[in-house]
């Protein structure tokens, strides 16, 4: 009886002893931490031990190495280093604060100290799980193009879990920061969007998110002519016209065309337009068109050939010169007909006629020649005569034929005989 109860009374002695330096040594982590790739992290720790030991020495190892042996990323606070950091002390805090943590750091930590006794030495092995992330982005449109003048918010996620957190962010596009919200809201994008977005926290301004493109597509814009609006150029001489724009995704083709009055013909398919020994029908306007699948713009350049009339301007020159040819020709003529006109004026016009002998009347006329005579003779003249006949023609025709007839013949059907008495004068001996 006293047997067992001496056997009772030291099992409890065994596990009330048991019990006791279980809890006099201990290393207490939380289980499981998450850091952002880039910013500095703790990790929370606390040691136990029998209060009448002095704990000398301090050691935090990483799985990849032995948690007993080590080597050990930081041991004593005499170890310098820049990435980890002893935060803790020599009696109960063990923390490890870790700078700038790459995903390489991550994986489990154990804490292990010695104590001022040969046997004092204790390891916490079950040890703390640090997971590294990066910051996430968000997009509200998902993976969908983004075309000019569409809305894209962009959402910066930090939790281990993948849920956004309230916490402060920097946004940066390009690397340069543009504002200090939890989201990013972009509306009515242009093509000055377009850029490599990113964010940050705002208590770890070296963490970074992954880099999210903003690919902004949009139709050809500031169109272009390496010419300008006008250019003047040789005539026989070459040129090269060159057509340039804006456009995402690139310009597909572009297309030269020529303005012919009220037609447009097209004259190229390329970026440059040739034109070799420039003649005058090269002159004119020109535009070349800048196509993609969002749309096409146009930009004109005149193209203007030094010495070039056009064809109105020949036109109209012909014209004057067959105008100028007419009436020169008009006038010669003019000239000739008065010419001959006044040719014939002089001379008496011989006219021929037809006449009916029909009413004929006969005069006497008598004519006195005095071409014999001399002043003062006293003698007086004997006459002589001698008959001279004389016919005029006296027309009867209707009175219409009579208007008709007036311009060339003036004389009338009937016949008039006039006798002419010319009288000598006779020399007496």
């Amino acid at each position: 009886m006293c047997s067992e109860h001496r056997t009772l009374t030291w099992t409890l002695l065994l596990l009330l002893l048991s019990g006791a330096l279980c809890y006099e040594w201990d290393v207490k982590y939380q289980p499981v931490i998450c850091a952002v790739k880039g910013s500095s992290v703790v990790i929370p720790c606390s040691f136990h031990y029998p209060p009448h030991l002095a704990v000398q020495n301090v050691m935090w190892g990483h799985e990849r190495n032995n948690f007993y042996t080590g080597p050990f990323l930081f041991e004593n606070n005499n170890m310098k280093s820049s990435k980890f950091e002893y935060v803790g002390d020599k009696h109960h805090n063990c923390s490890l604060k870790i700078h700038s943590v790459e995903h390489n750091d991550q994986g489990k930590y154990a804490f292990r100290f010695t104590t001022n006794t040969e046997k004092g030495i204790w390891t916490g092995s079950k040890g703390s799980q640090l997971n590294i992330i990066d910051l996430k982005i968000k997009r509200s449109n998902g993976n969908r193009t983004t075309n000019e003048g569409d809305s894209v918010e962009l959402t910066c996620l930090s939790s281990c879990s993948g849920l956004n957190r309230p916490s402060a962010f920097l946004w940066l596009k390009n690397g340069e920061l543009i504002t200090e919200e939890p989201s990013l809201r972009l509306s009515n994008v242009s093509s000055s969007s377009s850029g490599n977005y990113s964010c940050s926290l705002k208590s770890h301004k070296e963490t970074t998110s992954g880099v999210i493109n903003i690919n902004v597509e949009y139709g050809p814009k500031n169109t272009t002519t390496s010419a300008g609006p006008s250019m003047e150029v040789d005539l026989w001489s070459s040129i090269i016209v060159t057509c340039s724009s804006d456009a995402n995704p690139p310009v597909e083709n572009y297309t030269w065309f020529k303005i012919h009055y009220d037609d447009i013909e097209s004259v190229g398919h390329k970026s440059e337009l040739y034109i070799i020994g420039v003649s005058n029908d090269d002159n004119g306007q020109y535009f070349c068109r800048a196509t993609n699948k969002h749309g096409s713009q146009n930009s004109s350049v005149t193209l203007k050939v030094k010495g070039y009339f056009s064809h109105s301007i020949s036109i109209s020159i012909s014209i004057a010169a067959a105008a100028a040819v007419t009436a020169l020709l008009i006038a010669l003529a003019v000239v000739t007909v008065f010419r001959k006109l006044n040719k014939e004026g002089t001379s008496a016009p011989e006219v021929e006629c037809v006449e009916d002998m029909q009413d004929a009347v006969y005069t006497n006329w008598p004519v006195f020649d005095n071409s014999q005579s001399q002043p003062g003779n006293k003698y007086k003249a004997k006459t002589t005569e001698e008959p001279f006949y004389a016919t005029v023609a006296f027309s009867k025709k209707t009175e219409s034929n009579m208007q008709q007839q007036t311009a060339t013949c003036n004389e009338d059907e009937s016949v008039i005989y006039s006798t002419v008495w010319r009288e000598q004068t006779l020399n007496k001996p």
